[in-house]
């Protein structure tokens, strides 16, 4: 069984790879082909651990690294915090451990009306939509 850490940077970071920040050189995987993506999302759990803390146990098959899973996570948070009313979530701590081809996550989230301290928050509305768009569902 693998299990690892994950921990989502937030939106502006994760653009660095789209700009001046990007490596130079040769594209090591050029030529090689790729199997397509085909993530089967089996479910999200959502547990709430305090008023504004919430769990979330999320499982899918046909990830390709902890970084898909971490995904459907954030996505399930952030509706989750849409449902409740709120606007924003802080993502606090992600593990994820796979055991023959079946990939498991649990996140933990902070949710609340206005945008909490930390790097790691996240615009619900905008993430639910961007779920949308790359076919990740939510709560």
């Amino acid at each position: 069984m693998r299990t690892a850490r994950v921990s989502i940077l937030p939106g502006w970071l994760a653009l660095c790879g789209l700009s001046a920040c990007a490596a130079t050189g040769p594209d090591p995987d050029a030529g090689v082909e790729k199997a397509p993506f085909r993530p089967d999302y089996r479910g999200i759990e959502t547990r709430l651990l305090e008023d504004d803390l919430v769990g979330f146990n999320v499982t899918m098959a046909g990830a390709r690294s902890n970084d898909d899973v971490a995904a459907y996570a954030e996505c399930a948070a952030a509706q989750y915090a849409l449902i409740r009313g709120y606007g924003f979530a802080r993502h606090v701590r992600t593990n994820v451990a796979e055991e023959g081809g079946l990939w498991r996550g649990d996140a933990v989230y902070t949710i609340s009306p206005a945008l909490p301290r930390g790097l790691s928050t996240i615009d619900a509305e905008v993430t639910v939509a961007n779920c949308a768009e790359t076919g990740i569902p939510t709560v």
